[in-house]
């Protein structure tokens, strides 16, 4: 059973290589020279908030090394005086700036004595001013909503000017977002991923927290609805503690766990203390095996391993520190029952669970989970967005890939998806004119290109899930398009691994595993992707079947199948990774 010590120890050891880092007046953290569309400035203000999540929720349950405190309250004074050389600077609609301010007002509500009545009454006006500004411009209309929320519930709680009208106005977006079972999708949007855990359900709690007493019914709501949410999102994880790779911001890597530390701090017990003490210790120390940090023990932008190639437009070297929200459970007094818990294995769970909320079919066993899916597509494009949230499948153990350009196979990410080769490009699903998920399939109707209609059916089956599509074509007979039917991703150690492609059968393997696709139809041949497509592995290879397209009705069926070693796999080590018992 781990203490409260172990998982400080852990944050500390996030946090220490970061001093260094601060600029002289604090307001800034400086890890990087790469960019986000939000300019330096920004991206070093984000870099310092995004470590409070983690340390104002260290000192609030009693943490005692106070090295940063000076340097946080010496931060706050200097980012919000206007006269000072480290000011953060006036917002404007939709700032970056906004979202850094949920961090700066948790820290001003879990630990005032500490962060705010050591400032000077100049620096307190400064600060509240600032914090203020959020009030007056408009914010995304997704998951950034709350962050007004808990910006005004702290400049209420200090006793300083703050808007109830824009909180509710936030607040009646918050539940437009609600589409029952728990769920909300960020914004009237059909994104469904981990945004909702973290950017929507973590808020909610907070304000669960900090207006119990006031605002018992919204209080009370997102408690019900956050441990309703729980039975499934729980699907998203596997024994091991790995969580699915899918949709954007996937940098924040342990933030994918942060739902269920923010459900602790509110008291949502999630079937038991113990199943959720033992979810975020293996989340946690699953994460602590990978190779995610630079020499200088900072966390870099990627998933398993540093990758800029898989980022968004709003990653800046900083960012990857929202990952801290799954410390928040550290606030928690010693004789909480969640530190006196001991660990519980994962809980069994049903082998398929349709979710339509989040339009997924989820299939899980021993080690893995894998989601079939279908319907998800951003009304916002974001960089990779068909890689993201697009693909037939997504598994905890294999990853998916992204892609360095559309020009050739190797190049154009198109594990667990089925490509058409046409113009000159590649071309694959994207958003789909028609799906539906129930128990046994999911099913879409979807055009990768002009002239293509493609019907698909995805049904779990033994150790992977069986595709059937129908592919109706009216391109001109002078056109050729060649398709490929790609299964999972699997690592590609050189020498140790073997690759065979016989008639309609494709096999990647190696000691550990295998990834094996299966066609009633066409020829097999194995992909080797570019380096670092893949979000876990660095090298990998995709077993594929492929064939033409004519004019007119092809069908075709394709049995896509996986095996792993029943062990944790570090990325690094050996040729390309290692398993541990």
């Amino acid at each position: 059973m781990k203490n409260k010590e172990y998982y400080e120890k852990m944050l500390m050891k996030l946090v220490d290589p970061l001093k260094d880092h601060y600029s002289p007046g604090g307001a800034e953290l400086k890890l990087g020279a790469f960019a986000a569309g939000y300019g330096n400035r920004t991206a070093h203000m984000e870099g310092f908030s995004r470590v409070l999540w983690g340390m104002a929720s260290y000192w609030a349950g009693g943490g005692t090394d106070h090295s940063l405190l000076s340097v946080y309250q010496k931060g706050l004074a200097n980012g919000t005086d206007p006269d000072a050389e480290e000011y953060w600077g006036d917002l404007h609609d939709k700032d970056q700036r906004m979202v850094e301010m949920a961090a700066i007002s948790y820290g001003l509500l879990m630990i005032p004595d500490l962060l705010w009545e050591p400032l000077d009454e100049t620096s307190k006006e400064n600060l509240a001013n600032w914090l203020y500004q959020i009030n007056e411009y408009s914010q995304a209309e997704n998951n950034w909503q709350f962050f007004k929320v808990i910006a005004n519930l702290a400049l209420k709680s200090l006793g300083k000017r703050w808007n109830q009208k824009q909180v509710q106005s936030a607040m009646d977006k918050y539940e437009s977002f609600y589409i029952g079972n728990g769920w909300y999708s960020d914004g009237k949007r059909p994104q469904k991923d981990y945004y909702t855990s973290f950017g929507i359900h973590f808020y909610c709690l907070l304000y669960a927290k900090f207006m119990e007493k006031e605002d018992p019914y919204h209080a009370s709501l997102f408690k019900d609805r956050a441990a309703e949410f729980a039975r499934t999102f729980l699907y998203w994880f596997d024994d091991e503690g790995k969580a699915l790779p899918f949709g954007r911001s996937l940098t924040y890597r342990f933030a994918e766990a942060a739902f269920f530390s923010a459900c602790a701090l509110a008291g949502v017990e999630c079937g038991s203390w113990g199943i959720m003490k033992g979810i975020i210790k293996r989340h946690l120390e699953y994460w602590m095996r990978q190779p995610i940090f630079d020499n200088g023990g900072v966390l870099t932008v990627g998933y398993t391993y540093p990758n800029l190639l898989m980022s968004e437009a709003y990653n800046a070297p900083g960012s990857p520190y929202w990952a801290l929200k799954t410390f928040v459970f550290l606030a928690l007094k010693e004789d909480h029952p969640f530190w006196s818990a001991r660990e519980e294995p994962f809980p069994r769970l049903k082998p398929t669970l349709a979710v339509k909320e989040c339009d997924m079919l989820i299939c899980h066993r021993e080690h893995e989970v894998v989601a079939l899916t279908a319907g998800q597509y951003p009304t916002l494009e974001h960089p990779f967005a068909a890689e993201k949230y697009a693909k037939f499948a997504y598994s905890s153990q294999f990853g998916f890939c992204v892609s360095r350009s559309f020009h050739t196979i190797e190049q154009s990410g198109t594990d667990s998806m089925l490509a058409f080769y046409v113009h000159g490009m590649h071309y694959v699903r994207r958003a789909c004119e028609e799906y539906r998920i129930t128990e046994q399939e999911v099913y879409s109707r979807w055009s990768p290109v002009e002239g293509i209609m493609v019907e698909t059916w995805l049904t779990p089956e033994g150790n992977g899930h069986r595709r059937k599509h129908v592919i109706t074509s009216s391109l001109p007979e002078h056109t050729p398009c060649i398709a490929y039917d790609c299964g999972f991703s699997y690592p590609y150690c050189m020498e140790e691994t073997k690759k065979a492609a016989e008639g309609t059968n494709a096999l990647v393997s190696d000691e550990n595993g295998y990834s094996r696709v299966a066609a009633t139809a066409g020829e097999a041949t194995v992909i080797a992707a570019l380096p670092n497509m893949n979000l876990i592995f660095p090298n990998v290879l995709i077993p594929a079947v492929r064939f033409p397209v004519a004019p007119g009705e092809t069908r075709i069926e394709t049995l896509v199948e996986t095996e792993f070693t029943k062990k944790t796999v570090v990325i690094g080590g050996g040729n390309c990774y290692a398993v541990q018992d």
